[in-house]
């Protein structure tokens, strides 16, 4: 990665403004899944145990710049305290005199944890007097948010312009790493593998991926778009009328010899989606009218995981079903294994979209593969080819 990163800084005794993703589940005021604060973990401590005073930035949910109290940032605090095994401290206002004196005072070795950035509307507009009074609390700035680098917020891209230098974290480090590495330079054979409910959001990322992989296997709700578009039924599944001719694009691109882009042959079909739902498997030809489709079938898995079992790399976004129905989920548990059996022979894999890593975490296989992402969009887009403003802006190695 061509951008400074936090080994080459100076911390001691110095304020370290750092952007974290403590966007996390709450209920009740506690926190629910604490996978994001672990992933921050690293960059945190190297910066305490190095002298530093961090000072920890984040959003958490859409207050819409609004103070809702139901997403403040105090439980993310406490739970951050007991992983730290320190007491940290909390602002609760990320600017403003509060927010100025906590930084002032903060001594080496301290954390303290500013509330929410987005109970201000400027942060998601990109303000600039914002963006300048966040920046006064630090001496450096460390962006280690990569599940925000895509968007051009306040405490990702606007306030690189007031303070220097801007860095990267460790978490921002490795998705880049490992992402940029499966993009410019895989070792194949390598296999991509997108899923999810939709087809928008996902064309752009196709069409970059068949310019790359050796083979690209599609599964989730966005199959049955694909299918119309070749005039096969698809019963009552789910489709995106206005996506039609973009997947029939996609379907008559001219791809080398050497690139396959495989559909699922068969498909898990139920009658309905509420309990008692009745399931079969059918080929792709024969979804009836008055089913819908709900996972990948028997017959695609196995051709699926044959496929996977010979990658070198593999990049997996999206699940293969409904995956929160456990009789749906089928076909991204099956693959989840197969990726993380790959792994263990050698292969490099990376995982993004909540789903594919909550199916890792269910079959206790998420530390089975090379990479787990923590960036959904983000990583979308940078499977896109397109430029991420949090990591542009970030200070250049000379």
């Amino acid at each position: 990665m061509s951008k400074v990163n936090i080994d080459d800084i100076e911390l001691t005794g110095r304020k370290v403004l750092t952007r974290v993703d403590f966007n996390v589940p709450l209920k009740e005021g506690v926190v629910g899944d604490d996978t994001r604060i672990k992933a921050a973990l690293p960059t945190i401590m190297k910066i305490i145990s190095s002298g530093g005073r961090a000072i920890l930035m984040s959003h958490l949910g859409r207050p819409k710049g609004q103070i809702k109290p139901e997403f403040s940032l105090k439980p993310v605090a406490e739970k951050l305290s007991g992983h730290l095994d320190i007491d940290v401290q909390f602002a609760n206002d990320c600017i403003g005199d509060q927010a100025q004196n906590a930084a002032r005072s903060l001594q080496n070795g301290q954390v303290l944890l500013l509330e929410n950035l987005r109970f201000h509307k400027e942060e998601t507009d990109n303000e600039a007097g914002f963006a300048r009074e966040l920046a006064s609390l630090g001496d450096v700035f460390v962006n280690d948010a990569f599940g925000t680098a895509h968007r051009a917020h306040a405490s990702t891209e606007g306030i690189t312009k007031f303070i220097s230098p801007a860095v990267a974290g460790y978490l921002m480090r490795k998705e880049i790493k490992y992402l940029g590495q499966a993009l410019a330079n895989p070792e194949r054979p390598f296999v991509a593998i997108i899923g999810g409910a939709k087809i928008s959001g996902k064309i752009d990322v196709i069409h970059n991926l068949l310019k790359k992989v050796d083979s690209l296997l599609i599964g989730g709700g966005m199959i049955f778009t694909f299918y119309k578009a070749q005039g096969l039924p698809i019963g009552k599944s789910l489709l995106e009328q206005d996506k039609i001719n973009e997947a029939e694009g996609l379907l008559k691109l001219e791809l080398p010899a050497y690139v396959q882009m495989v559909l699922p042959e068969d498909i898990l079909v139920a009658d309905n989606l509420e309990v008692p739902f009745k399931t079969r498997t059918v080929s792709n030809e024969e979804i009836p009218d008055d089913w819908l489709g709900v996972d990948i079938g028997s017959k695609t898995r196995r051709k699926f995981i044959e496929i996977i079992k010979r990658a070198k790399t593999i990049v997996w976004n999206g699940p293969m079903g409904i995956f929160e129905t456990d009789e749906f989920a089928g076909g991204t548990l099956a693959l989840a294994k197969a990726i993380a059996e790959a792994t263990a022979k050698g292969a490099v894999s990376i995982v993004g979209g909540g789903d594919s890593v909550a199916a890792l975490v269910k079959m206790g296989l998420k530390d089975k593969v090379t990479h787990a992402s923590t960036g959904g969009g983000a990583s979308l887009e940078f499977l896109e080819g397109k430029t991420l403003p949090g990591l542009a802006a970030l200070t250049e190695r000379d």
